[in-house]
């Protein structure tokens, strides 16, 4: 390990802050300072990182799955002497356990911390920053098996904290702050319902009945198209009061309303299937 010359910077200050970003890629910064680390180390400290409970054991098994365990210890303890001899190592190793040092921050803790705040109540300030926690994924190209099973977790918590946000946002009448959030949510995952629920709930907050019909078949030939799926009836009944005047002329009119599978009914000659894509109002 080593400071990288080629980084600009103000040089390594006393007392300056070390962080280890892990989603996006590795990174451990001592200031404003790149440490180069070589990837066998790397993975160490990402583990220890992303697992600070756990005893050398476990962190072997994990690091060297393939390896018996005492030549698995045997790499670990060789792995974490050369940590210990850089002035830039940022682990506390006691007898049995390897933690990062106190001094040191992590982004994914931020992620979590973040989640946690949005779960205990309703901060706006919180909720702002909650859009940008978490956007990348965790240590991409990497798939180690403790890897995919943290990305993954850390995927889905951010996923249910946009969802929070949005909620929360919609309940409080800030319907642009919820879209935000929904539709960020959205993007992270496509094909996930409850953002696309959530939009056409919050156009039909703000009496845009377009936008949330539009929103509706949007998803639906998105689901159709990439899964052969429907809408569940629970996003399907978002719409029932919005397009039961259609359905009640209809039937007055003698014509009975046409269902398509899966989605609201709508009678010949009601509102046509928007073709754009979902937007927010200006």
């Amino acid at each position: 390990m080593a400071a990288d010359p080629s980084v600009p910077s103000t040089g390594i200050r006393p007392g300056a802050g070390v962080s280890l970003h892990l989603l996006g890629g590795f990174q451990l910064l001592h200031g404003d300072m790149l440490v180069v680390v070589p990837r066998g180390l790397q993975r160490v400290i990402a583990l220890i990182g992303l697992r600070p409970g756990a005893t050398r054991c476990q962190l072997a098994g994990l690091l060297w799955p393939d390896a018996a365990e005492e030549r698995a210890l045997s790499s670990l303890r060789t792995a974490l002497w050369r940590l210990r001899q850089d002035p830039y190592c940022p682990l506390a190793v006691s007898a049995d356990t390897v933690r990062l040092a106190p001094s040191v921050r992590l982004d994914v803790d931020e992620l979590v911390g973040t989640a946690s705040l949005v779960r205990d109540g309703d901060n706006p300030r919180v909720a702002s920053g909650a859009l940008t926690a978490g956007r990348h994924d965790l240590l991409p190209g990497w798939y180690d098996d403790w890897v995919l099973l943290e990305r993954e977790r850390l995927r889905q918590l951010r996923l249910h904290m946009l969802e929070q946000v949005a909620g929360q946002h919609l309940a409080a009448g800030r319907h642009g702050e919820a879209l935000d959030a929904a539709l960020e949510a959205m993007a992270a995952e496509p094909l996930r319902e409850t953002p696309h629920r959530l939009v056409v709930r919050i156009h039909l907050a703000e009496g845009n009945a377009f936008e949330a019909v539009h929103a509706f078949y949007v998803y639906r030939d998105l689901l159709r198209r990439e899964l052969r799926l429907e809408p569940s009836a629970a996003m399907c009944a978002l719409l029932d009061d919005t397009l039961a005047p259609i359905r009640r002329a209809s039937r007055e009119g003698g014509v009975t309303p046409r269902r398509s599978p899966g989605h609201p009914g709508r009678a010949p000659g009601g509102p046509a299937r928007p073709a754009s894509p979902t937007r927010r109002n200006a």
